[in-house]
């Protein structure tokens, strides 16, 4: 087991669902980056997916694509991010962090040597967007070899019959992108995926998660009975830049947003 592993384990023997924030490397600055993990951390958040910049994010929305041009404006890159990693898992950081990355970095980095950096550092988990199944197995097979770092699955409401390929033989957890434009998200929506976690969950033989597009708190809750896990993405980024990176900031929300969690799924039981 890694930590993702163990952490899903826990939180399978309390009942209770995970929740999961994205940040962007390098935001405000390494420091401040650094700052935030431990921050989130404290707040109880149980695994964290660190975004890493890159000039063409082209999975990602206006808010995710910002930060990470702000991230790279400000001279962050990969070599970078590795030794952030060092240091926050030297200083005693223990939360599970997964990359989200582009896989043209993973390339330029060289599959092999980015999966030994991966298990050096502690990355517990690498989710890359842009890496169609048919060509994950030199990345998988990198990662597997070094031992400790699992390649998330990654599934969306076109996967359709793709989705039991995708389901063979994974770690970790699903994520299941939720594709519903941030501005514009509805009941309605909500209620279309329905079919779509259900058919991910009747397949899968891991915890599912789905990045949630949120606007206040009680939005989290319509279809928490269909996963096991909720990520927040771009609401916290823009929550991250209103309140200027505040570490104590990010924890009070962390904590918040988690707490609304499990008293709704408790509710619910």
């Amino acid at each position: 087991m890694n930590r993702i592993e163990e952490k899903l384990s826990l939180l399978t023997e309390k009942k209770e669902k995970a929740f999961v924030t994205y940040m962007t490397a390098g935001l405000p600055d390494i420091k401040g980056t650094k700052d935030l993990i431990f921050a989130q951390q404290e707040a109880g958040t149980d695994i964290i997916e660190l975004g890493i910049p890159f000039s063409d994010p082209v999975a990602d929305g206006p808010i995710l694509q910002n930060a990470s041009y702000q991230a790279i404006c400000r001279g962050v890159n990969l070599e970078k991010i590795f030794q952030l990693m060092e240091e926050v898992r030297r200083e005693g950081a223990s939360v599970p962090i997964v990359f989200m990355m582009y896989y043209n970095t993973i390339l330029h980095y060289g599959i092999h040597s980015f999966a030994e950096k991966c298990r050096e550092c502690g990355v517990d988990g690498v989710l890359s967007p842009d890496l169609p199944l048919e060509e994950q197995a030199p990345l998988r097979n990198a990662l597997e070899e070094c031992g400790s770092t699992i390649l998330i699955p990654q599934v969306s409401q076109v996967s359709g019959d793709r989705i039991y390929e995708i389901m063979k033989g994974v770690r970790g957890f699903v994520y299941c992108i939720s594709s519903m434009d941030a501005a514009g998200q509805t009941e309605t929506s909500y209620k279309e995926m329905i079919p779509y976690l259900k058919k991910v969950k009747e397949l899968s033989k891991i915890p599912v998660f789905m990045e949630y597009v949120i606007q206040k708190p009680d939005d989290i809750l319509p279809l928490q009975d269909l996963v096991d896990g909720l990520i927040v993405r771009s609401h916290f980024v823009e929550f991250l830049e209103k309140q200027g990176y505040c570490p104590e900031a990010a924890k009070q929300y962390c904590r918040n947003l988690k707490e609304k969690l499990q008293i709704h799924y408790s509710g619910r039981n």
